[in-house]
């Protein structure tokens, strides 16, 4: 439940200085999936006490053109919106990887130690979180539907567990037990506009000379980003890939195609 003191700014200022830090972490090569565990937890944590950095909701905010969701005036939020994209196109989905607890919620249960399944080609995802972009926009901005109120998100994070949409977003965190982020790679708005930003970013995972083409980073990689051909477009920066890589600055997060 939300703690009605603390104001959703909080999330908003954690996101900027944890995307700092791991930002850091990444360009200076010390990034591993054990540092992101903090970031993680605290990502959740804020999600559950101020619903806040929860940037799809965000962005249903900004298409219902609520500001009591957003909990800030429009333009404020437009910004804060539109600044992160600008920074997936600098550095990639570090929002996406560690600090939006959406995502952390899912990153967090998937590590629970049971059979994982499904593909992880990423071109269905993206064609499926397409349609549901525009179904989102369509129902926002066309009919004034919440959409993600409907799937829960809200509920989930409040702990609203007498309203029925709350199990709903449940079952989708319980299925990310076994099935890798399934709310951000099929459904989520935002990443929808993240992706094709990130898909260009400067700063970038990147094979050097050293790759020995083992191929372990490939099948490390939950939604197939690690392939050679890939625009990482669909890399949330998880870590998977550099930890599994075996040879030192073979893999290297930097500037450079």
């Amino acid at each position: 439940m939300v703690v009605e003191s603390i104001p959703p700014a909080v999330g908003s200022i954690y996101a900027l200085l944890a995307f700092a830090a791991l930002a850091w972490l990444w360009h200076s090569g010390r990034f591993t999936r054990r540092r992101a565990l903090p970031f993680l937890a605290v990502s959740v944590f804020l999600g559950f006490l101020v619903f806040a950095p929860v940037f799809p909701y965000q962005l249903q905010g900004l298409v219902l053109r609520d500001a009591a969701v957003l909990g800030a005036p429009l333009p404020m939020a437009l910004i804060g919106t539109l600044a992160f994209i600008v920074l997936a196109f600098v550095f990639g989905r570090i929002i996406c990887g560690q600090i939006c607890p959406a995502g952390a919620v899912q990153e967090v249960m998937h590590l629970v130690p049971v059979k994982k399944y499904g593909s992880a080609e990423s071109r269905v995802p993206v064609a499926v979180r397409a349609g549901v972009f525009v179904v989102f926009l369509a129902a926002g901005l066309g009919l004034g539907i919440n959409l993600l109120g409907l799937m829960g998100l809200a509920d989930f994070f409040n702990l609203a567990i007498a309203s029925a949409s709350f199990f709903v977003f449940l079952g989708v965190v319980l299925l990310s037990a076994v099935v890798y982020r399934p709310f951000c790679r099929y459904v989520c708005p935002y990443g929808a506009l993240l992706a094709p930003a990130a898909s260009r970013a400067l700063y970038r995972l990147r094979r050097t000379d050293a790759c020995i083409n083992c191929r372990k980073c490939e099948r490390a990689c939950p939604t197939g980003a690690a392939k050679p051909d890939h625009r990482l477009g669909e890399c949330y920066l998880c870590g998977r890939c550099t930890d599994a890589c075996p040879v030192d600055g073979a893999l290297v997060y930097g500037r450079g195609r």
